[in-house]
């Protein structure tokens, strides 16, 4: 089921009499993931992850300044844009408190992977991220499908203006050249957000930023000289973009768009709007479980080693209610993504 389309304001998809009578579809899921164990805590796993992206953090650290002032330098940035990636996909557990069920263990892990080792604000995004889950590819309420550069309907397309206008036009095509950017863009909105609303500690935040900008930059022109280092910005910064693009793009980009005033229950709002990845264990690694974006979206905290049961209890599930499960492997959910993008910026190419 490839969904490029938008979920009208009519549309009501509700349980039966009898289901709601006995209570909501999503229960009756929660009730058997729980019983299947799927919302223990797993440390062991979560150690040996963590112990392994530290390590090769450590010795991507070491790499650089082993090598000195050398255009090997760049094989470095290659490593150290991947590692980048797996840190993104450790706050993100940790934020959604898969990690530690209590909040303080999580937020202070958060806070150290996200603003003092990324250089992106955990406040800022956790704030976005929440916004996002509650209501995933609303044109109103989800931030990751609000028109800025990019848009993700029509509605938005024919209301677009500037860069916008223009951008949209061609958005399939510049998709991943615009998520060289991404990395970049994550630390200026964090630095943005310092001094509003989302950020509730924002001396605590700003300090942690500051000290991950001033050891990355620091290093990079202390041990670099200034022209390998901007290269060596450009190219870690720019793999880690397309990275974290190429691990979220295909989650919810190309599937069914909510409009203001659709009604749909927890489980389908969630289950019709995400996308699945098979793959295996490479594509598990690769993405961090979110390739089980159903079941992530499903159960927050569920932790990552858990998911591939639970995606066939929830497809199982899904099939007995008649409700539309989509996965497909990466390529053909980037081509969804890709499709979906040039079909919604058809009312821009077509006003030349």
């Amino acid at each position: 089921m490839a969904n490029p389309t938008v979920l009208a304001d009519q549309t009501s998809i509700r349980a039966s009499r009898g289901e709601r009578e006995r209570g909501s579809d999503f229960s009756e899921l929660s009730r058997r993931i729980t019983e299947a164990g799927l919302l223990r805590r797993r440390p062991l796993y979560y150690s040996i992850r963590f112990g392994a992206v530290g390590t090769a953090l450590a010795g991507g650290v070491a790499a650089f300044l082993a090598l000195g002032d050398s255009w090997g330098q760049l094989f470095v940035a290659v490593a150290l844009a991947v590692v980048f990636g797996q840190l993104a996909l450790a706050a993100h557990d940790l934020a959604h408190r898969q990690v530690f069920s209590r909040r303080r263990p999580s937020e202070a892990g958060g806070l150290l992977t996200a603003n003092l080792l990324l250089g992106m604000s955990y406040g800022w995004w956790m704030n976005k991220h929440t916004r996002h889950h509650a209501n995933p590819n609303h044109e109103e309420k989800d931030p990751d499908v609000s028109p800025d550069i990019l848009v993700w309907s029509r509605r938005q397309a024919r209301a677009a203006v500037g860069i916008a206008r223009f951008v949209g036009k061609h958005q399939a095509v510049l998709f991943f050249p615009l998520l060289t950017l991404e990395g970049l863009n994550l630390s200026f909105n964090s630095v943005k957000a310092l001094r509003g609303p989302a950020v509730k500690r924002p001396v605590l935040e700003g300090a942690l930023l500051a000290g991950h900008f001033a050891v990355y930059f620091g290093g990079l022109f202390t041990v670099l000289s200034p022209g390998k280092a901007l290269v060596f910005v450009a190219v870690h910064q720019g793999l880690f973009g397309i990275y974290l693009g190429s691990v979220f793009a295909p989650n919810h980009k190309g599937m069914p768009m909510i409009e203001e005033g659709t009604r749909l229950d927890f489980l389908r709002r969630q289950v019709l709007t995400s996308r699945n990845v098979r793959g295996g264990a490479f594509i598990d690694a690769l993405m961090g479980g979110l390739n089980y974006q159903i079941e992530h979206h499903l159960f927050p905290s569920m932790p990552t080693p858990a998911l591939a049961r639970a995606q066939r209890i929830t497809e199982r599930y899904c099939a007995e209610l008649g409700v539309p499960y989509h996965q497909t492997g990466l390529l053909a959910s980037h081509r969804e993504a890709l499709r979906h993008m040039r079909s919604v910026g058809e009312p821009l190419r077509a006003a030349r």
